[in-house]
């Protein structure tokens, strides 16, 4: 029986608190049973002298053991560590680094801190595991901060301890165990469930084949739980981890970027046309709404050679023979001054009886070398002879939606994205790439 009563292939219970430490860029306290190591992240523009000028960066790691976290007081590590320590690092850093595209992260330099609290076996092990989840906090912060484009991280990386005790094999040794195990082994895997690292010693006498399977299926299995573990930590975060291809915007709204990024996740990771890199004014010269987002979106296209959404949206007046349309933002000569176009639409709507009109919205989903793809939707509606709400922006306040007697601008966000023009040609669009999928 095992000193804490576990089944053989059981491991020890995790806990994984992300954001421990504040000032870090990415940091979280994992807890293996007794076991409880702070890992945090730094980003440091720059990579070291052999990397220079390559358009990559690196992946680094450092491991301590705190004085007080074996029960006797541990002397420091000072200019000189000790040699269990720079092994343990250097494990950590090229386990890491199997988890990152460097090229992706550009010339910066991410180091991961790894500082034992407490020691009672596999701290090397909850060490990698932590660090994934401190790494992966880190590139959230780059990405939100549009330092990098998109998450540098290709796979998820997760490591844990085995080995033979008493002639059987066992799961997550917890150090009354490893200090008497006949067989010492650490393990090292991806999402994928294959080994970045074995490393397997016979202590007190040699393993068979058949040993050695038992432990890598037991080692799967706990490595399954802690990678589970590390995304219900990270939350919305786990999207960096193996992340989709991306998705320009044409727009830096951070809303509609949000929105977006919920509705087609399941295909692309969704980034601003900034952060891609393209910065240029478009001109919009098209007559409906159709076309000016095509523009939009194969223009960001053509420049970055990235599939681009676009949209564009506006209000279609039926007495007012469709207008003001394309010309929505800038009904009355200045674009953007939702006062004055409301305005003048008041002012051409006087009198009229027949006051149905719709929101519109096109969107285009241009692919480098296939066609540029459109999905139109609109919402049904009545122009009012006076403002009411305060929400909302543009025509909201005039435009009624009658089924819930509300105006635009008096709906609540969760209300008006269920019905908006943009919700439906969303829709639309998520229906057509779901068919090109299949």
């Amino acid at each position: 029986m095992r000193p804490d009563m576990r089944q053989n292939e059981e491991a020890r219970p995790v806990t994984i608190q992300p954001d421990f430490v504040r000032t870090a860029d990415g940091s979280c306290l994992i807890a293996t049973g007794n076991t409880r190591v702070i890992c945090t992240a730094s980003v440091e523009e720059g990579v070291p002298p052999f990397l220079r000028g390559k358009g990559q960066g690196w992946v680094t790691a450092e491991y301590a053991m705190l004085p007080a976290s074996t029960g006797r007081r541990k002397q420091r590590d000072g200019l000189k560590k000790d040699g269990r320590s720079v092994e343990i690092q250097r494990l950590i850093g090229r386990s890491l680094r199997q988890a990152v595209d460097l090229t992706r992260l550009g010339e910066y330099t991410i180091t991961l801190d790894c500082d034992v609290l407490e020691a009672d076996g596999g701290t090397r092990t909850a060490s990698i595991t932590g660090a994934m989840v401190a790494l992966t906090c880190a590139v959230d912060k780059l990405v939100a901060q549009g330092r990098i484009m998109m998450s540098p991280i290709i796979h998820q990386v997760a490591a844990i301890s085995c080995g033979v005790i008493d002639e059987a094999p066992c799961l997550d040794l917890c150090y009354q165990e490893d200090s008497r195990a006949q067989v010492d082994m650490n393990l090292v895997m991806n999402e994928r469930g294959d080994l970045i690292e074995i490393q397997g010693t016979g202590e007190g006498r040699a393993f068979s084949p058949e040993e050695l399977a038992t432990l890598l299926r037991y080692g799967k299995q706990g490595i399954e739980t802690l990678m589970r573990s590390q995304r219900e930590a990270l939350g919305e975060r786990a999207r960096h981890i193996c992340p989709k291809p991306p998705l320009v915007v044409a727009s830096g709204n951070a809303h509609k970027l949000k929105e977006l990024q919920h509705i087609f996740g399941d295909y692309y990771t969704v980034v601003s046309m900034a952060a891609a890199g393209f910065d240029g004014d478009i001109d919009e010269t098209a007559d409906t709404f159709a076309g000016n987002a095509a523009i939009k979106a194969e223009t960001v296209c053509r420049f970055l050679g990235l599939p681009a959404l676009a949209d564009d949206s506006g209000l279609a007046v039926d007495a007012l023979d469709g207008e003001p349309g394309v010309y929505s933002a800038r009904y009355a000569g200045v674009h953007g001054d939702d006062a004055a176009n409301n305005a003048l639409l008041l002012r051409r709507m006087k009198g009229k009886e027949k006051r149905s009109a719709a929101f519109c919205c096109a969107i285009a989903l241009a692919r480098p070398g296939q066609e540029t793809l459109v999905a139109e939707g609109q919402c049904p509606g009545v122009i009012l002879e006076s403002e009411r709400g305060k929400g909302g922006f543009g025509y909201d306040p005039l435009f009624l939606y009658e089924p819930l007697g509300k105006t635009f601008a008096e709906l609540t966000e969760e209300e008006k994205n269920a019905v908006s023009h943009r919700a439906r040609a969303s829709a639309e669009m998520l229906r057509i790439m779901k068919e090109l999928h299949e």
